[in-house]
């Protein structure tokens, strides 16, 4: 699913080389937190800040004058990881500041780059992204948090949503959404990826699992009968029928095994 990422991506450690007529601008030597060592086509070395880009005038000459977005991404899959950095590398108005491969290694680095843009992915070992998104959010109530992730679960993206995420993105259509959601939020907007925002109104009306069907659910995901169910739960196997029933008819399911399967791919539970 990172294919249509890095598919055709050059390294991020080297950066196209832009012509102005017979000058050239500076090449990327490589990635800091503060500023980037640059190197020009005469070996003279130029600093570029995060306060503002190597531009160059209507008379040739650089100055730096716009301020580019930070953003740190956040997700457990190198490829991933690489690929947004190569899609960030390419647009003059955004830097990538930092890195994290789960919540807690996001919340700090948030608390050490402040970046203008956190792009986070929501199933992580250690931490997963709703909660990091939460924490941050309780820091650092402005933080403006996009959320990356490979399922479009109307369950999912709503809790998201609710722990102040300002977007919703599908991983497999970052190539083309990721820069200009970027902008958007870095402008105020929200943005939804359009498979999100249908199942969310899809979904709109519908009853929602109380927490202990939730519980069950999960728990008949894993495999358990209603028998060991009951047991765990210490009720009566008749009390879990009884769940059972509610769940499948809130779903909509045929079976346990299809209740199952609804619950993961609308994020009500995962496995």
């Amino acid at each position: 699913m990172f294919r249509a990422i890095v598919g055709n991506v050059r390294a991020v450690e080297t950066r196209r080389e832009i012509e102005f007529g017979s000058t050239r601008a500076p090449l990327q030597s490589k990635i800091a937190n503060d500023c980037w060592a640059m190197t020009c086509a005469d070996g003279k070395p130029v600093e570029r800040c995060l306060t503002g880009k190597v531009g160059v005038n209507e008379v040739g000459v650089m100055s730096e004058d716009i301020k580019q977005i930070t953003i740190l991404t956040v997700d457990d899959h190198p490829l991933l990881r690489e690929g947004i950095a190569a899609l960030v590398a390419d647009a003059t108005d955004m830097i990538l500041v930092g890195e994290a491969t789960n919540g807690r290694e996001a919340i700090h680095q948030f608390r050490a780059h402040r970046p203008d843009i956190t792009l986070m992915d929501l199933q992580m070992p250690e931490m997963n992204g709703l909660d990091a998104t939460i924490a941050i959010r309780g820091e650092f109530p402005d933080a403006r948090i996009i959320v990356l992730t490979t399922y479009a679960g109307d369950v999912q993206a709503r809790r998201a949503l609710q722990a102040g995420a300002r977007a919703y993105l599908l991983k497999n259509g970052l190539h083309k959404e990721l820069l200009e959601t970027i902008r958007a939020v870095h402008a105020g907007r929200k943005n939804l990826s359009p498979e999100v925002s249908f199942e969310l109104a899809e979904h709109a009306a519908e009853e929602g699992l109380s927490p202990l069907e939730v519980r069950i659910l999960r728990l008949i995901a894993q495999g358990n009968s209603n028998k060991a169910i009951a047991a765990s739960l210490s009720v009566t196997e008749d009390s879990v029928k009884g769940h059972v029933r509610n769940i499948l008819g809130k779903l909509g399911a045929n079976d346990r095994t299809h209740a199952a399967m609804i619950g993961v791919k609308r994020g009500i539970i995962e496995i």
